[in-house]
């Protein structure tokens, strides 16, 4: 069975049984018909993927995995703002009349700063730092920029990543491992898409660094369920659980800014009922 499965269950019971709830209390989100929308949360949550087993996919549910790697692509990639150059409208509602979330997410990538090697964004850094100097304890971005925020449409949810390599004894190729940190999440709606998101993430860089995919730690602040997802959340973890799927890039891709949708094979992935018309906190 996956073992994000079994993450993903083991997440949720904890947070059903032993989270707080802030019913009643002055909370920010709304549903669409402008009653309060309440939470049953757990502060601090660290789950551990080794993506050197399996592809962190659930299969409770279809996690869509390459449009949720599109989505990452658009932000660390391309570095954009502008849902024009996203192939999806999961970000529409928070974007402008010309397309614009604001300065967040792929903006705050595409900032150049001076460095001693030279100009560089946040990405470039990265790979530079991956392919020059891998054991540095300093290979990180942070798009959760104070200055900026009020020009967001959005405070970033995923707001940094850590990498560090290690090598394993007897292994020729460094392993790429990455800690993700996010300050909130609605576990049912983005959970498994975040993680997904990022374990792809290593898994390219790891591919263009000549390096092997590790571990991701996934860093969650405040890992919530929404009261009218509660429902949907006990009957999900009660569906049977099936084998992870096998998830492959192109091995001719040796450059991150090649890569595209078109280079991931998503191989026997059985999964449960998708679940529709979620309802969406705002």
């Amino acid at each position: 069975m996956s073992l994000a499965d079994k993450i993903f269950v083991d997440m949720c019971k904890d947070i059903l049984e032993n989270g707080t709830s802030t019913e009643g209390e002055k909370v920010r989100p709304h549903w669409e018909d402008g009653t309060s929308a309440y939470t049953v949360k757990k502060f601090g949550v660290v789950n551990r993927y080794d993506l050197s087993k399996e592809f962190p996919a659930i299969t409770l549910r279809k996690t869509a995995i390459k449009t949720c790697t599109e989505e990452l692509l658009w932000i660390w990639q391309r570095k954009s703002n502008n849902i024009h150059d996203l192939n999806s409208t999961i970000w529409d509602e928070w974007a402008d009349e010309n397309g614009s979330i604001g300065k967040a997410y792929g903006y705050q990538l595409g900032v150049k700063h001076q460095y001693r090697e030279g100009m560089m964004d946040q990405v470039d850094r990265v790979i530079y730092d991956l392919k020059n100097n891998p054991y540095s304890r300093r290979i990180m971005t942070n798009i959760y920029v104070h200055q900026d925020l009020h020009e967001m449409n959005l405070y970033p949810c995923a707001y940094s990543m850590t990498f560090n390599v290690t090598k394993q004894p007897g292994d020729e190729k460094l392993t790429l491992n990455a800690i993700l940190n996010q300050r909130s999440q609605d576990v049912l709606t983005a959970n498994n898409w975040n993680v997904c998101q990022y374990a792809m993430l290593i898994y390219m860089l790891a591919q263009v660094c000549d390096m092997k995919a590790g571990e991701l730690v996934h860093v969650i602040a405040d890992a919530h369920i929404y009261d009218r997802h509660v429902p949907i959340i006990r009957e999900l973890i009660q569906r049977e659980q099936y084998p992870a799927p096998k998830v492959t890039l192109n091995p001719d891709i040796k450059d991150f800014y090649q890569f595209t949708v078109k280079d991931i094979q998503v191989e026997n992935y059985r999964t449960g009922e998708q679940i529709k018309n979620i309802p969406v906190a705002v």
